[in-house]
């Protein structure tokens, strides 16, 4: 179990006893998005002006944010990198495949009607991602360097906020079909079928039981 405790800027992740994490791996939207928006059709994107003003050489990454996201800090507290590249970044290199990417997608939710109306990347079309990063990690490394990385790494979701902020508020796209707890209801059963085919896509990758 990791405990993260954030007080203003400064993250403290504390792991068990004699405990390495070799990669942090992470899905969801904005709040962990870091540039996979770039290249997409979308208005959901922040790789401009006065977004990065507070990152490293204060450039725009697509970070939704001024400087590092939360994803970023805890993998530089656990000591595995600085911080966490896009997937989609065509700049990626072997080594940041084997310490972790993220496959957010800024705008995207549970509902699957979500994705659709910002044009970002659905939470199964990351799946769909992460499999192509399983064979491209097994290509540089090894099948069995990549059983040891999916079976130890750190692995985040992070969604929700765009489905009741955009989807159900704001563009009142279900708020004809659902009140607020069966829209809930509807946002924890994707949530729980997306956490069952990841399992499936990791217990197929490294050949043992999760």
């Amino acid at each position: 179990m990791i405990y993260v405790h954030v007080w203003t800027a400064k993250a403290l992740v504390k792991l068990p006893p004699n405990t390495t994490v070799p990669a942090i791996l992470v899905f969801g939207d904005s709040i962990v998005d870091t540039g996979n928006n770039n290249n997409l059709q979308t208005i959901v994107k922040c790789n401009f002006p006065p977004y990065g003003i507070d990152f490293k050489g204060g450039i725009p990454t697509g970070r939704f944010c001024d400087g590092k996201v939360p994803s970023d800090i805890i993998a530089e507290e656990l000591g595995i990198k600085d911080t966490v590249p896009a997937y989609l970044d065509p700049t990626v290199t072997p080594a940041d495949l084997a310490t972790g990417v993220t496959f957010a997608s800024g705008g995207t939710g549970y509902d699957p009607m979500t994705p659709k109306l910002a044009s970002v990347i659905s939470l199964a079309d990351q799946l769909e991602h992460f499999n192509e990063y399983i064979q491209k990690l097994i290509g540089f490394v090894g099948e069995e360097k990549t059983n040891f990385i999916l079976a130890n790494s750190l692995y985040l979701l992070v969604a929700g906020s765009d489905d009741i902020a955009n989807t159900y508020f704001v563009l009142r796209a279900r708020k004809l079909q659902y009140d607020v707890p069966a829209y809930t209801d509807l946002m924890a059963n994707s949530a729980s079928t997306f956490v069952q085919v990841f399992k499936l896509q990791i217990e197929d990758a490294v050949e043992r039981e999760i």
